[in-house]
């Protein structure tokens, strides 16, 4: 029997998980994924402490510093969360653990685009991180789905990498950061697609094609890649016990003097997964922090 599960290895959990190895609480970490979303950011200039910093160099330093707590962690999906008496029951893909109390910082994970091809070629051209893959395409040519932040991000790093890159968006223009949108309005290599959908992507073994449509009139670009930026959603598909928004974020509140709370007493939640509106590395960091010390209250109040 725990006294805390975290779920989730990203900001939020890991920055709780500091916090209560400090304190000598009985929990674990259970995640696949120790970074999270940090690790698809290309430069962090923003994280306190650190002028200039790539997402992958981050996670790092996050690594390094639970590695300091020997922390426990466990690589598994989460499948489910139930209510048992008093306590919960953390079903996984391998075991089941007991807690009294859960933290779910689970993050987000990207929006499909649901057209044909999609799937077919995940994996074989189409990609849901440009930090990642980027260099696999080296002086290749590459489309980018999206209209916001997350897709100029991607263009600009992909623009070190290949020689062509198209950015498709729905939208009249790209919005976004104005810096962000003076760097691709400058950079020779980056073209975009305003007012266009996507409708499929095509090839034979890999990417060969893209389709869009503009106006009514479907064409096909020749692109040895695709990468789909068109935001994310809550990873809350273990989790049919707390409230949700319309967004199907946890609703979090502070009640009792108990921060993070969810609308199950005894779930805390905090980082990108719950109604909190800031969606930002150093704020999940902060959440996460909150949210152990409601844990600390709760688990003192039992």
């Amino acid at each position: 029997m725990y006294d805390l599960i975290i779920i989730g290895g990203g900001p939020a959990g890991l920055a709780a998980a500091v916090y209560a190895a400090r304190q000598k609480v009985n929990f674990c970490i259970i995640s696949k994924d120790i970074g999270g979303q940090t690790k698809w950011s290309s430069d962090v200039e923003n994280y306190l402490g650190f002028h200039l910093v790539s997402g992958e160099q981050l996670v790092e330093k996050f690594e390094e510093h639970i590695k300091d707590y020997k922390i426990d962690v466990k690589s598994e999906d989460v499948n489910e969360i139930k209510k048992k008496n008093s306590c919960f029951v953390v079903k996984c893909s391998k075991k089941e653990y007991e807690t009294k109390t859960i933290l779910i910082a689970s993050g987000k994970k990207p929006r499909e685009l649901n057209v044909p091809g999609e799937k077919e070629f995940r994996s074989k051209g189409v990609t849901y991180c440009a930090t990642c893959d980027a260099p696999l395409f080296a002086d290749k040519t590459v489309a980018v789905v999206g209209g916001g932040n997350a897709a100029l991000d991607a263009a600009l790093l992909l623009e070190k990498y290949a020689k062509k890159i198209y950015i498709i968006t729905i939208n009249d223009k790209m919005m976004g950061e104005k810096g962000l949108l003076d760097r691709v309005n400058k950079s020779k290599n980056i073209e975009v697609v305003a007012k266009t959908g996507t409708k499929a992507i095509k090839g034979k073994k890999f990417v060969e094609k893209i389709v869009v449509e503009a106006s009514g009139k479907k064409k096909e670009l020749a692109v040895d890649g695709v990468f789909i930026e068109i935001g994310s959603i809550p990873s809350v598909d273990f989790d049919k016990l707390t409230k949700k928004n319309k967004w199907n974020e946890i609703v979090i509140h502070s009640k009792d003097y108990i921060s993070n709370q969810t609308s199950v007493k005894g779930i805390f939640a905090a980082g990108d997964v719950t109604d909190v509106p800031e969606k930002q590395i150093i704020v999940a960091a902060g959440e996460g922090v909150k949210a152990v010390l409601g844990v600390f209250k709760w688990l003192g109040k039992k």
